[in-house]
């Protein structure tokens, strides 16, 4: 983020908290909760969204080195993205060509990748090399039978995958898909942070329940009462779309201690938490001191339960035990937030929705961001009445 940017949101942080305001929406707007408990719903945007667009499956830093790889199934697509001898990402359908099994299981690093039913044998940059007894396949071409390559983009230290070949082949334009976030991203250096840890969470909820409970500070001072609430302003959030992605920024109290300084000096990271939703279906989180995203996918076929992977980065390696202790508890203290307050609550949310007690959600004008997001999904799916259109 340019050092214009910084001062400018900082401005506007200042103003609104002597005003006592937050960014608004034009107006209060309606989404129809069967955006929530819709079966017809959740399979179109399984077979769009989680098909057809880019999806952010983690950062360069998971695969530093040749042979470097991990697997990703949450899309309903099996998928293996590793690091080739050449030193480049790709990614592959998870599948071998001879019978369709797995060739590879979580992650680690390896030489080749072997299908453990019948020893195929596969290189790193998706090439079948060895062929068990191969006198009984005559004829077959091996240079036809590689992994089924995916569309695959490096860049700024992030990983985006493609679970389908759309029209454009193997090419993903991540700068194009990224749009004005691109500069933004490339100033944050995350090809340098560390990852620390990455945790499996599955829930009763729908999936974008989840990505809701970032989208507004209105709710801090009620659930999080007692947890991280006294770390932030309530109710104040700066808010601004960027084509299908959006920023939220939430300032933090210790933003007073630059009240005093000049402009120049500002620094917006450490007193603010900057909250990006990467269309459509993770939550990139700039805290303080580490990166965090949440990676959120339905469960194919259940509206009410969804997974998600929360990763972990961070700036410098994690080679003590002090240092462990202290990732340890930061890592602790987001789970526990978010799974004894926020989780709950909007499980309880779902089960509400499924009663048929109302026929809408209703979004204040201070939460804007969540309003953008809802009707940013309705429309790439093409519901007819997104958010507003109807009470």
């Amino acid at each position: 983020m340019n050092r214009d940017e910084q001062v400018a949101l900082m401005r506007q942080a200042f103003a609104h908290i002597d005003a006592g305001t937050t960014d608004l929406a034009d107006a209060v707007s309606f989404n129809p909760v069967s955006a929530y408990t819709c079966p017809q719903r959740l399979a179109r945007e399984s077979a769009l969204l989680f098909r057809k667009y880019p999806l952010l499956l983690g950062l360069s830093n998971q695969i530093p080195q040749p042979g470097d790889h991990f697997t990703d199934d949450l899309s309903g697509v099996p998928i293996l993205v590793a690091r080739g001898k050449d030193g480049r990402a790709r990614a592959f359908h998870n599948v071998c060509r001879h019978r369709g099994a797995r060739v590879a299981e979580g992650c680690g690093r390896q030489k080749n990748f072997v299908c453990p039913y019948h020893g195929w044998t596969y290189g790193l940059e998706g090439e079948l090399r060895g062929i068990p007894d191969q006198r009984n396949f005559p004829g077959l071409d091996k240079a036809a039978y590689g992994l089924a390559p995916l569309p695959l983009a490096e860049r700024h230290g992030m990983l985006w995958v493609q679970p389908s070949v759309g029209p454009e082949g193997l090419e993903i334009d991540a700068q194009r898909f990224l749009g004005e976030l691109d500069a933004e991203f490339a100033s944050f250096g995350l090809a340098g942070y560390h990852h620390y840890e990455t945790r499996e969470i599955r829930r009763q909820l729908n999936w974008k329940l989840v990505i809701d409970t970032f989208l507004e500070s209105y709710h801090f001072s009620v659930l999080h009462r007692d947890s991280v609430a006294p770390l932030f302003h309530p109710n104040l959030c700066l808010f601004k779309p960027f084509g299908l992605h959006l920023r939220e920024v939430l300032p933090r109290r210790s933003l007073e201690s630059q009240r005093g300084l000049p402009e120049s000096e500002w620094d917006l990271i450490p007193h603010h938490t900057i909250v990006y939703v990467l269309f459509p279906n993770t939550v990139f989180v700039m805290q303080v001191d580490h990166v965090e995203t949440w990676r959120v996918y339905p469960t194919p076929g259940k509206v009410d339960e969804c997974t998600m992977y929360l990763d972990f980065h961070v700036p410098n390696p994690v080679d003590s035990d002090s240092a462990r202790r202290h990732w340890q508890r930061n890592m602790d203290l987001t789970i526990r937030t978010v799974c004894e307050e926020d989780f709950p609550a909007s499980e309880g949310m779902q089960r509400g929705f499924a009663s048929g007690a109302q026929t809408h959600a209703t979004y204040g004008r201070n939460e804007p961001a969540l309003a953008y997001f809802q009707r940013t999904v309705a429309q790439a799916v093409g519901e007819t009445t997104p958010p507003g259109d109807a009470a």
